[in-house]
């Protein structure tokens, strides 16, 4: 089949992964095919290796139970191919490597928004917003934005410590200019990493005339740019914070264990339902979680009439010290309880929107 497609050298067969991790220090480009049927964890954690390290190398996976789970836990890496082969699908999987070795364009996956919102302020969003973020961006290496549209009070700037030179504002005035090159190009790149931050506007009144229509133009901008897009918003509900969930594919609804906080939680999920949004983009996180909170996490879900989709644990001085110091938690110390599990909800998002569009392309 590689010399039919053409296109390919075939160098070697192989089962000395040290070996094969060798090699490909030496080669400019290549293209890795490596079976999982047998010893999956260790070939899924030796693809995940070659992905991480070599930008010039194309992967391709094979196996004989491709099921969605797999299918996963590869998405980072390469393509999943199911065994026995069958010809079309392999050939389309090489044409696809070669396309991604021969072009200079990073591959993209559909964009997704995902908007942290609360509608009580002290619950913990930006915090979410801000490590999500660059967690999303160390994982699938993608590039993705972090963007406050808390437009009156905004915190990411504080939260990043970054000094930005351009605002959402400055974007909004030049709408009609804005493209790809632009953005990266004026948005605060985060240490060198593939975050980007847009902070909110310096001045209350600069937002005041900011519309739903010029909302909806900047995300399209948006999407086509990043693979994933952050947003922090303010607490209230006006037309701009609709017109933003509106715009999401993802809206995470973070609560507090403490009844007025959950009493809110309850009303935003009463509105979404009003808003006509669908059960599966509204997922409920449980901020500062202790396991012997007096509200236990059945009576929670038993008052939200629906499960908790993540739980971040309480940790006051690991996210006292990121806060005040501007320095993310992961940053600061990985391995704290929290930093932890940011990064382990990173996955569970990019996952689980991966898993929804296998689940979707197979209907």
């Amino acid at each position: 089949y590689l010399a039919e497609h053409g296109g390919f050298d075939f160098l070697a067969a192989v089962d000395d992964y040290l070996k094969v991790h060798s090699t490909l220090k030496t080669l400019p480009q290549a293209l890795v095919i490596v079976d999982l049927s047998t010893d999956t964890e260790k070939s899924l954690s030796f693809i995940s290796t070659v992905a991480a390290e070599f930008e010039h190398c194309a992967i391709i996976a094979l196996s004989d139970k491709p099921d969605v789970d797999l299918a996963v836990k590869v998405m980072r890496s390469g393509d999943l191919v199911s065994l026995p082969l069958i010809k079309t699908d392999f050939i389309a999987a090489l044409s696809k490597a070669r396309e991604e070795l021969t072009t200079d364009s990073k591959k993209k996956a559909g964009c997704r928004v995902i908007t942290v919102y609360s509608n009580k302020g002290g619950i913990g969003k930006t915090s979410i917003a801000s490590n999500l973020a660059l967690e999303l961006a160390k994982i699938t290496k993608e590039d993705v934005a972090l963007v406050d549209l808390n437009f009156q009070l905004g915190d990411l700037t504080t939260f990043m410590d970054v000094k930005p030179a351009f605002t959402i504002s400055y974007m909004f005035e030049n709408l009609n200019k804005i493209n790809k090159e632009f953005l990266l190009n004026t948005m605060e790149r985060y240490k060198n990493s593939n975050l980007y931050v847009l902070a909110d506007p310096p001045f209350f009144k600069q937002a005041q005339d900011v519309s739903r229509k010029q909302l909806g133009q900047f995300f399209e901008i948006l999407r086509e740019t990043f693979t994933y897009v952050v947003v922090d918003t303010s607490s209230g509900l006006d037309n701009k914070a609709i017109s933003v969930l509106d715009n999401s594919d993802l809206v995470l609804l973070p609560t507090i264990v403490n009844l007025p906080a959950l009493r809110n939680c309850q009303k935003c999920l009463a509105l979404f339902k009003e808003l006509g949004y669908p059960d599966k983009k509204i997922k409920v996180v449980l901020n500062r979680f202790m396991e012997n909170d007096e509200i236990s996490e059945d009576e929670i879900e038993e008052l939200l009439d629906r499960g908790i989709y993540w739980k971040i644990p309480n940790n006051y001085f690991a996210m006292m010290a990121s806060i005040n110091k501007g320095v993310p938690a992961a940053e600061l110390n990985p391995e704290t309880n929290v930093a932890q599990s940011f990064k382990d909800l990173a996955l569970q998002v990019s996952e689980s929107i991966f898993k929804q569009e296998l689940e979707d392309d197979k209907r």
